[in-house]
C-alpha cells in the first residue's frame, strides 16, 4: 500500500454480546481493507441468541477479514470486554478463532503489561513501586472476586434477589479470564502496551488514519485512575478484602459467636426476630456491594480511549472509561477541543452514566434532531436488566442518557437488534 494511501470509508460491525463489547472496524481503501477488532466478550447474552453465539461471530469475524486481522484491541480486562478471546483445550473456541487470523498488533492498556518484560514497550513510568502497587491491588482484586462467588455459592439465599444478582454479576466480570488474557498476550506478531499519550501501535497499519491514545493515564501522570486506594495505594485492597473475609458469616465450619447460647432448630427464628434478621443480611450485602463497585470502578478506570482520525471524520472508542479516567485527558484544552467535532461516539460502559461526561456530551458541536446535517452518529452494545438498578438509578443503560442519544444523535444500540441479527452495520464516509 503506497504510503500516501488514505481510507475512503470505515465500516463498523457492532456484534451481538448482550452485555459486552464487540466492534469489528473496517477501513476501506482504494486497493484494500484493513481490520481492526476491538474487544470482544460478554457476561450476558439476550435469550433470543445461539449458545454459541460468540464462536459464531468469531467465524465471522474471520469472514469478513479473509482470514487476517490487522489488529486487535483489548480496552481493559473485565470479562465482558475480553472473554470472547478465551481458549479451549480442544482448540475450538472463538479465542482459537481470532488467534488463526494472526494480528499483527494486539493493544492494550499499561495496566496489563505488569512485568514490564523486555520484550514488550515499556509504559513510561518512572515510578517502580507505583507500579508495584498497582499489580498488588489487581491481585488482591482477584481474590476479592473470588471469595465474594464462594460466598454466593454457599449460600445463595442468603440475600435478597436483587443484590445477589449484582453482587454475582460484578464478581464474575472481574474475575481474571486466564485463558484469555494468555491468548491476548501472546497472539499478536507485535505487543503494544500504551497510555495517554502513548503508542498505538496502529499508525503504521492504518495509512491515512492518526490513531490518538488519550487514556487512561499513568501512575505517574496522575493517580486519579486509583482514587479508590485511599490514601495507601498498596493496602487498601488488601484491607478490603480482609474486611470482607472477617465480616462474612458464609464460610463452612465456622465457630458459632455465641458459644452455647441456645439456638433455633432449622435456623428458623421466631417471627419478632424475622425481619432485623433479613436487614442485617441486607446491610451486610449492600457493604460487600460498595466494595465490589468500588473494584468495579477500578478496572473500568484502566481503560483504552482512543481516537480515530482522518482529514475528515473522527471516530472515538472509549471502552469502560470512567470520569477519573476523563478528566485527566478533558483537563487538557487541547484535548476538550479536538473531540469537540467528533462524528461517531462508541457510548462508554454500556450506557453508564458516568462513562459519558457531560462536559464532553455538552461540548459535541455535531449533536442535534435528525433533521441536523452530519449528525453525530453513535454506537451502544449494551443490554437492559443487567447491571444496576431503576431504584438507585444505577440501571446500566442509564434511561436519561439513552432518551438524550436517542433524541441528539443517530444512536444504532444492539439491544434493539431484530431478534437473530449478529450484528448492526454502520458506514462512516471519509
Amino acid at each position: 500500500m503506497p504510503k500516501k494511501a488514505v481510507p475512503t470509508s470505515a465500516t463498523i460491525f457492532t456484534y451481538q454480546v448482550g452485555f459486552g463489547d464487540c466492534f469489528l472496524l473496517r477501513f476501506t481503501y482504494p486497493d484494500q481493507m484493513r481490520h481492526v477488532l476491538i474487544d470482544f466478550g460478554t457476561t450476558g447474552l439476550p435469550e433470543s441468541t445461539a449458545k454459541s453465539q460468540l464462536l459464531l461471530i468469531a467465524k465471522d469475524i474471520a469472514e469478513k477479514c479473509d482470514g487476517n486481522l490487522d489488529a486487535v484491541v483489548a480496552t481493559h480486562r473485565h470479562a465482558d470486554h475480553i472473554s470472547g478471546f478465551a481458549t479451549s483445550a480442544k482448540g475450538n473456541s472463538a479465542g482459537d478463532v481470532i488467534r488463526t487470523l494472526k494480528p499483527r498488533v494486539v493493544v492494550q492498556p499499561w495496566t496489563e503489561q505488569l512485568d514490564l518484560g523486555k520484550a514488550a514497550l515499556e509504559p513510561k513510568l518512572g515510578d517502580q513501586q507505583g507500579l508495584r502497587a498497582h499489580a498488588l491491588a489487581f491481585s488482591n482484586m482477584q481474590k476479592i472476586s473470588e471469595h465474594l462467588l464462594e460466598q454466593l455459592r454457599l449460600r445463595p439465599k442468603a440475600f435478597s434477589a436483587r443484590l445477589s444478582a449484582q453482587l454475582r454479576f460484578i464478581g464474575e466480570d472481574n474475575l481474571t479470564n486466564a485463558s484469555a488474557v494468555k491468548n491476548l498476550a501472546t497472539m499478536g506478531a507485535k505487543q503494544i502496551y500504551t497510555y495517554h499519550g502513548g503508542p498505538s501501535g496502529l499508525d503504521s497499519i492504518l495509512p491515512g488514519v492518526k490513531t490518538r491514545v488519550l487514556g487512561p493515564p499513568t501512575l505517574k501522570q496522575t493517580n486519579t485512575i486509583s482514587k479508590m486506594t485511599s490514601k495507601d495505594k498498596e493496602e487498601y485492597w488488601h484491607i478490603q478484602l480482609l474486611r470482607l473475609v472477617s465480616g462474612s458469616a458464609l464460610s463452612a465450619g465456622e465457630e458459632p459467636l455465641f458459644p452455647g447460647a441456645a439456638t433455633y432448630p432449622g435456623g428458623k427464628l421466631p417471627m419478632s426476630a424475622r425481619w432485623l434478621a433479613y436487614r442485617m443480611k441486607e446491610v451486610h450485602g449492600e457493604q460487600m456491594l460498595q466494595i465490589v463497585r468500588a473494584l468495579d470502578k477500578q478496572l473500568n478506570n484502566t481503560s483504552l480511549i482512543l481516537l480515530f482520525q482522518t482529514a475528515t471524520k473522527k471516530l472515538l472508542f472509549p471502552g469502560d472509561a470512567q470520569i477519573e479516567n476523563w478528566r485527566f485527558a478533558l483537563s487538557n484544552k487541547k484535548i476538550a477541543s479536538l473531540l469537540t467535532d467528533v462524528d461517531l461516539y462508541k457510548v462508554g460502559h454500556h450506557g453508564s452514566l458516568n462513562a459519558t461526561p457531560r462536559s464532553m456530551w455538552s461540548n459535541f458541536s455535531k449533536t442535534g434532531t435528525a433533521s441536523k446535517r452530519g449528525r453525530l452518529t453513535t454506537i451502544l452494545s449494551t443490554m437492559p436488566n443487567k447491571h444496576g438498578d431503576v431504584g438507585s438509578n444505577t440501571e446500566v443503560p442509564r434511561t436519561t442518557l439513552l432518551k438524550e442519544l436517542k433524541s441528539q444523535s443517530a444512536l444504532h444500540s444492539t439491544h434493539e437488534l431484530a431478534k437473530g441479527a449478529l450484528y448492526d452495520e454502520i458506514r462512516i464516509n471519509f
